[in-house]
């Protein structure tokens, strides 16, 4: 048309777009790259100073302080080959008197180490709660009490080594899901923690009261062997002390008997107590203060109110999923529940003891075992009237709070 510079090569014009295009996003990708290089190594710096901090504040509370070890077995590894292993990694769990380790030693044995809280202002020395643990834990032999290993401490740091538990604690098997316990493995743990709190009542002198009895202080074995574990508390009571108040707090919340909360007294029958709310925790499913249960009653409020309320139908308050399992139980369930009924019996004196306990749990079974062998008139052997358990004193009536037609006629 006479003007020749009107028009350009399109192909020119669309490189030179595509350039700009691809210089754009070049620098977009550069940008963010050293966005999150410089992110990562910020986060990387922080977390080596509070490592570096954490350690260098360890290294000055302990250099130059020498280890003194008390050993109750024999063993296979040093002191430094437990301190250098404590670190946040191998943490398992938190209790009331300090926090524990998993460590392996040297020789591929694993340990639990419990390193003990420090002392806070107005309570008891740490000295005074080290020793207490230890002098408690270090003449004990019972299967069914963890074993301490031994003892050690700088002046400020102080260890406790015990067996390490593989299965962790009854808590954590009934409410973590983690692996499903039938009514035979049940009934296995509760019994094997009776004897063991039975042996601390009853075979220990001068007796030994836990004052922490919960699911998460009942350790479980590959076999689900019960072990008591966690005596951070744990006080040696003679008959002077029976009357004296304590001067800490004794137990977990849900789990401490009703007379503390007047008197701050502690005796075995206060064990009896926590103990009767693990076996409504085992045949129930639900920890003692579930959000599961109305108006956030506790667990024995609410098992009597069901009880009552559903014309002591005990079934509608076992756990589910283990009637589902184990239905073929309910027989041995309903007499567990009626020694957890006497267990948490309000007045102290009325509870049983633990050898009482023991004795009924395993009357339980052995009882049920004889009823189903025939006798020579081809009729079941009575059950023991032992097992006909009436809670009475628990209810205030002299009605049974719960029935089975082959228990009660």
């Amino acid at each position: 048309l006479g003007n020749q510079e009107l028009c350009i090569n399109r192909s020119e014009c669309h490189i030179s777009v595509h350039s700009k295009k691809s210089i754009r996003n070049l620098v977009v990708v550069v940008v963010l790259s050293v966005i999150v290089t410089t992110t990562i190594i910020t986060a990387g710096i922080i977390s080596f100073i509070r490592a570096r901090g954490a350690a260098l504040e360890r290294n000055d509370e302990e250099d130059g302080l020498e280890w003194d070890i008390t050993p109750f077995q024999k063993l296979n590894f040093s002191v430094n080959d437990i301190v250098t292993k404590l670190s946040d990694s191998n943490i398992v769990g938190k209790g009331c008197s300090g926090v524990v380790y998993r460590v392996e030693t040297p020789m591929q044995q694993f340990i639990a180490v419990k390193k003990l809280w420090p002392a806070k202002s107005g309570e008891l020395p740490e000295r005074d709660l080290f020793s207490a643990e230890v002098t408690a834990l270090g003449s004990i032999r019972h299967k069914n009490i963890v074993r301490l290993l031994g003892c050690c401490h700088n002046g400020k740091t102080r260890l406790l080594l015990f067996d390490y538990i593989s299965n962790g604690s009854l808590a954590g098997l009934l409410h973590e899901k983690k692996l499903f316990l039938d009514w035979d493995a049940r009934y296995k743990i509760i019994l094997g923690a009776a004897h063991g709190l039975a042996y601390l009542h009853h075979d220990c002198s001068p007796p030994i009261v836990h004052r922490d009895i919960k699911a998460n202080n009942i350790l479980v074995g590959p076999q689900f062997e019960a072990f008591l574990a966690d005596f951070g508390l744990a006080k040696l009571v003679t008959s002077s002390d029976c009357s004296k108040a304590s001067i800490t707090v004794a137990g977990s919340y849900g789990y401490i008997a009703p007379e503390y909360g007047y008197s701050f007294r502690i005796t075995e029958k206060s064990d009896v107590y926590s103990y009767g709310i693990v076996l409504l925790e085992v045949l129930t499913g639900m920890e003692p203060t579930d959000c599961r249960i109305p108006e956030g009653a506790h667990i024995v409020s609410w098992v009597n109110k069901e009880l009552r309320e559903k014309h002591r139908e005990f079934t509608t308050i076992l756990d589910q999923q283990l009637l589902q399992k184990s239905g073929t139980q309910t027989q041995e369930m309903l007499q567990v529940l009626g020694v957890a009924l006497l267990c948490v019996n309000p007045c102290p004196e009325e509870r049983p003891t633990m050898k009482d306990v023991t004795a009924m749990l395993k009357g339980i079974r052995h009882e049920n075992e004889d009823f189903e062998k025939p006798n020579f008139h081809g009729k079941g052997v009575a059950p023991n009237p032992k097992a006909a358990v009436h809670c009475s004193s628990f209810s205030r009536s002299s009605e049974p709070l719960i029935r089975s037609p082959s228990l009660f006629p």
